[in-house]
């Protein structure tokens, strides 16, 4: 059987990472961009082709990806003018790997569907460099039967494939995962700050809170870094701001209210408006240490 021709939209490290297995795979892939003009070059002399627009990939492609930074851009790839909806057709699917607002993907998805198309969220787990390999975490969520039409491709992207139930599902799951990994992030963060501020040795700190069950993977990302001087997490403060600003937004339009969150959006908040943006997530020891007393 021939393979599913692929149109790609976000050629960012991870698009194109995920672009580059693809076409290694064997996939004819169509590919966007936006400012950055690298990664379709490489998709290009790879034996890619580029759409004029998304409304142009999404005519000539049976299954469009998205792996772009926030809700705002996928919308706008979407539902701008020329974008993907207006070139969506039946029984084409559609899949969000970015992490979005579940409110957002469901609105999105029932658009889709007035057009016979199928869309999926499908957020990742991992960096760039396991989706060179194929060994991305993809929690995808949506329609059964197109999660099953779609899964020989996400096997090629990832390791670890999970479908997680309706559309949204994954979205959901992705932005409590990431609330409950940066608010971990900024205790330990914190708990390092304390330490030097009360002149305790981080070694010493390190070895009682991880003898314990407060050993976490986010707690050695953060002392590999704190200790080490090791960048083991590449997730800037910047995407943790927002991801955690979404899952407060996604209580909110629940009706709840989340107690937790507050600290780790606050303390994220408070890094960027001092000129912090753009440094990753266990640098926040740095910061916290100059800042603890004000």
């Amino acid at each position: 059987m021939s393979k599913p021709s692929i149109g790609f939209i976000g050629l960012g490290l991870m698009g194109r990472a995920m672009v580059e297995c693809l076409q290694g795979a064997g996939y004819q892939v169509s590919v966007l961009g936006n400012r950055d003009r690298s990664g379709v070059e490489e998709a290009l002399a790879r034996g890619g082709s580029e759409a004029a627009s998304a409304r142009a990939l999404a005519e000539t492609s049976d299954i469009v990806m998205l792996c772009v930074g926030t809700s705002e851009q996928v919308e706008s790839r979407i539902f701008g003018e020329d974008g993907v909806l207006a070139g969506a057709r039946a029984s084409q699917i559609v899949i969000d790997f970015g992490t979005s607002l579940p409110g957002s993907t469901k609105r999105i998805g029932a658009e889709l569907a007035g057009k016979g198309a199928t869309y999926l969220d499908a957020p990742l787990g991992r960096t760039p460099a396991h989706a060179k390999e194929g060994k991305l975490n993809i929690m995808c969520a949506g329609d059964e039967a197109a999660y099953a039409q779609v899964k020989p491709v996400l096997d090629v992207l990832g390791e670890n494939v999970f479908h997680l139930g309706p559309l949204g599902a994954g979205h959901t799951i992705k932005l409590i995962n990431n609330f409950f990994a940066m608010t971990t992030a900024m205790a330990m963060a914190e708990a390092f700050a304390m330490g030097d501020a009360a002149g305790v040795p981080r070694d010493k700190l390190y070895g009682v809170l991880a003898a314990g069950p407060n050993h976490s993977g986010m707690m050695d990302f953060v002392k590999s870094w704190a200790m080490d001087g090791k960048l083991d997490l590449a997730f800037s403060v910047d995407n943790a701001a927002k991801d955690v600003g979404y899952y407060r937004a996604m209580a909110e339009e629940l009706g709840a209210r989340s107690r937790m969150s507050g600290c780790a959006s606050e303390t994220l908040a408070e890094v960027l408006q001092n000129g912090f943006a753009g440094h990753m997530v266990p640098e926040m020891v740095d910061y916290l240490s100059k800042h603890l007393k004000g």
